[in-house]
């Protein structure tokens, strides 16, 4: 099979060291889109070899991130596969195969030092001016590797490696990036330069979407490849995210969020999506909002830039916001009912359109809720000085309520403008702010809100009858 029709296959590989932040899921969610795009297969392979820095709970977390944000996988560790398993805990019986095959061909060896002798190494190379290297301190003869020492990989061939990564071109590093790694560590675990590598392989992975930081270690990996006799697949590295300021890489560290706080905070998983496509990658035009389908059917590896991506979350906001309004009605209510139980799904239909207008997050309904909204369930407490407009008496104010609460039986409430048509020519009469300031601080208690015919409609005929009357009382009882 030529390469032109070779199946695609891409992987995710995360380690279980606690959360997800959004560096890890652009790069799933590349990787992802690249094989739906080709009908390929994209697997999820969880890569726990480093058990003191894995974190109870983290598989669990990845899965349903992953799962939240729509990225599914064709095989891995919940659903199985051909190439299960796929944690590399239970695969140490492949690695130490390929670690036999390096041995017999006498690119391997049991490390025979200490840490002790180790550091006597780079002690020595910062005394002679040099770059340490493992491999000058390299014993010239072995022991048989017991699996008690790690085993460490030995360098066939000290030469410059050339090579071509998908997004940043031609690459290439001379023989100092060359050294002698470590394979399989005392416990028994691979570590990540070689496991990966042999995972890679009997997986089939095409191609491999990576952060910026495995550039330098590339030269290795390729050391290994052409020890193993594999075909590398190809690397596509992917430009770093940057924090808003644009000169550091964001990171666990630096205020990278867990994924899932996304979700708490009331993000939708479509916008999730946009936004993060959007870090490292156009479509060419100037369309900016993208559903999960646009998006795969756009993507392109081509189109992924080598620069950083500075995370804004201004712009986020923005996609949410565009992601919201695209919802059914249906789907804003789902979204909104969690923050708004008490008022019902009559009521909501109506407020719907004015919700909607004012958050760009769902999470925002938490104080919303309370400051813009409440009033249509809990009739507000009035201060009489803000009921008048500007100059205008209390008693006069009274009026004009009182005006426009004589003109309620006869108007018709099925929409706003109805009501805006019986109300608004006796307030051109007299002032719309002389008339429609009472009405709508009458009816909200608040300085700013939607207007009074919007709160007229929402509210019903009886509520503004009996919210008038509460006031005309309360100025001149």
């Amino acid at each position: 099979m030529s390469e032109s029709t070779k199946k695609i296959v891409t992987r995710f590989a995360p380690s279980p060291t606690g959360f997800m932040h959004v560096g890890g899921v652009r790069t799933a969610l590349y990787a992802w889109a690249w094989a739906k795009k080709h009908k390929g297969t994209f697997i999820l392979r969880i890569e726990d070899t480093d058990k003191v820095r894995e974190v109870e709970g983290s598989l669990e977390h990845i899965i349903e991130s992953l799962r939240w944000l729509g990225i599914t996988w064709d095989e891995g560790p919940d659903i199985g596969g051909e190439h299960a398993p796929y944690l590399q805990s239970q695969r140490l019986d492949r690695y130490e195969k390929y670690a036999r095959i390096l041995l017999e061909k006498g690119f391997a060896y049991p490390d025979p030092f200490s840490e002790e002798e180790i550091e006597k190494f780079r002690n020595h190379a910062k005394e002679v001016k040099k770059a340490f290297l493992y491999r000058d301190y390299r014993p010239e003869e072995f022991d048989e590797w017991d699996g008690k020492k790690p085993l460490r990989f030995k360098v066939p061939v000290l030469k410059e490696y050339t090579w071509t990564d998908a997004v940043r071109g031609e690459l290439s590093a001379g023989v100092e990036a060359l050294d002698d790694f470590i394979l399989i560590k005392s416990d028994g675990y691979p570590t990540y330069n070689f496991a990966h590598i042999i995972d890679d392989l009997e997986m089939g992975v095409t191609h491999i979407m990576r952060a910026d930081e495995f550039i330098a270690s590339t030269p290795k990996y390729l050391s290994l490849y052409d020890a193993l006799e594999i075909t590398p697949p190809v690397f596509v590295t992917l430009p770093p995210i940057l924090g808003e300021e644009g000169t550091k890489k964001l990171g666990k560290r630096d205020g990278a969020k867990d994924i899932l706080d996304y979700r708490r905070d009331g993000f939708l998983s479509d916008a999730i999506i946009n936004f993060l496509a959007l870090l490292g990658w156009n479509a060419g035009g100037e369309q900016e909002i993208f559903t999960p389908e646009e998006f795969i059917k756009n993507f392109d590896i081509a189109r992924i830039h080598k620069s950083g991506a500075e995370l804004h979350e201004e712009k986020l906001r923005w996609i949410n916001k565009e992601h919201i309004k695209k919802q059914s009605e249906e789907a804003q209510l789902e979204s909104v009912r969690p923050y708004m139980k008490a008022y019902g799904d009559v009521l909501l239909k109506k407020l719907l359109p004015h919700i909607i207008d004012r958050i760009s997050i769902y999470g925002e309904l938490v104080n919303i809720e309370q400051s813009d909204f409440r009033f249509f369930i809990d009739p507000p407490d009035i201060d009489i000085e803000q009921v008048v407009w500007k100059d205008d008496l209390p008693q006069t104010s009274k009026m004009y309520l009182e005006e426009v609460q004589r003109l309620l039986p006869t108007t018709d409430f099925s929409s706003i403008e109805s009501i805006k048509q019986a109300i608004m020519p006796y307030a051109e009469e007299h002032g719309k702010g002389n008339v429609l300031w009472p009405l709508r601080y009458a009816l909200s208690g608040q300085e700013k809100s939607v207007d009074p015919f919007t709160i007229c409609y929402i509210l019903g005929k009886d509520e503004v009858y009996n919210r008038i009357t509460r006031v005309c009382k309360k100025i001149d009882p």
